[in-house]
């Protein structure tokens, strides 16, 4: 203690000094190369640029919603984007678990690099082994798995799968990842009678032809701004073409009733601004608005 304590009071001696110096050399040089060589857990599970050193590119995923007793196949390429042959590589298939908000699906497809924490772990097979790839150089593959070997849960949903490729560079001898590639899998265990339908949304709509005018016959006839309606009526006309089209297609038909007002009132007879007045419609194109209606109505059937 009276040794420490004159050690305390006249500061550390030449030699004790060196010692020290010594020690934190000699000790601290292997703690610091530990740290950097062994990161923590949460280093360890970031996306690093090291994952994205593969360009995994998925082209097709067949069936795109397999049911029980498919197989699944992927294809796709392999890039090499990094600065050295990559040796020793297999490529993995790595699906689930099974995603149940759309915010999941959110986060998966904006991931770019591997997280050991996020992504599942490779099936146990099947693998494909690749012993080189060049930089620069794509290399298609193909892999390919039956549903009951994905270990999917009976109710179905929606999965993670991925691509991912590992192996080995000449400056890092050791397997890690070094690309990956996402995308979803929807599963349905059994398939249904009747699946999603979709409609196709047919319009029928034209700028408004009618004016505020009110004709002072006895019919009280309607005003038109112009003849320009006439012309998309009479065959070829862009009204007349959508009524052609339309009656062959299965579409669900939207209609402004302004329109039918508008052509219904030119059939009844019409009258057109003329200047400071208005003369009367031409019976030409009155049995071109009576053609119209009769057509749309035998399109419009069941």
């Amino acid at each position: 203690m009276a040794e420490a304590a004159a050690f305390q009071g006249t500061g550390p001696s030449p030699a004790r000094r060196w010692l020290r110096r010594t020690l934190t050399v000699a000790v601290g040089a292997p703690l610091l190369a530990g740290l950097l060589h062994n990161p923590t857990p949460a280093q360890a599970a970031a996306d690093t640029p090291v994952s994205r050193t593969v360009d995994v590119a998925i082209d097709t995923l067949t069936p795109s919603a397999p049911v029980e007793g498919d197989t699944v196949t992927v294809t796709g390429t392999l890039t090499n984007r990094g600065k050295r042959t990559i040796t020793d590589a297999t490529v993995n298939l790595r699906v689930g678990p099974r995603m149940d908000s759309r915010s999941e699906i959110d986060q998966v497809a904006r991931r770019k690099g591997f997280r050991s924490d996020s992504d599942p772990r490779p099936l146990d097979a099947p693998e494909i082994d690749v012993a080189n790839l060049p930089v620069g150089v794509p290399r298609d593959f193909r892999i390919s798995v039956p549903v009951s070997e994905l270990d999917l849960d009976d109710e179905g949903g929606v999965y993670q799968l991925g691509v991912s490729l590992s192996g080995q560079t000449s400056d890092a001898r050791w397997d890690r990842v070094l690309g990956i590639e996402r995308t979803f899998l929807p599963y349905q265990p059994e398939p249904t009678a009747k699946r999603t339908q979709l409609t196709y949304l047919w319009p029928l709509i034209s700028s408004a032809h009618i004016s505020a005018d009110t004709a002072s016959d006895e019919q009280q006839s309607a005003v038109f701004q112009d003849d320009d309606l006439a012309e998309e009526l009479r065959p070829g006309g862009r009204l007349d073409e959508m009524v052609s089209l339309g009656k062959d297609l299965p579409v669900t038909w939207v209609i402004d009733p302004d329109l039918l007002a508008s052509v219904d009132a030119m059939a009844k007879g019409y009258r057109v601004k003329d200047g400071t007045g208005h003369a009367a419609g031409t019976d030409a194109n009155r049995e071109l608005a009576e053609r119209w209606l009769g057509q749309l109505e035998a399109a419009v059937q069941g």
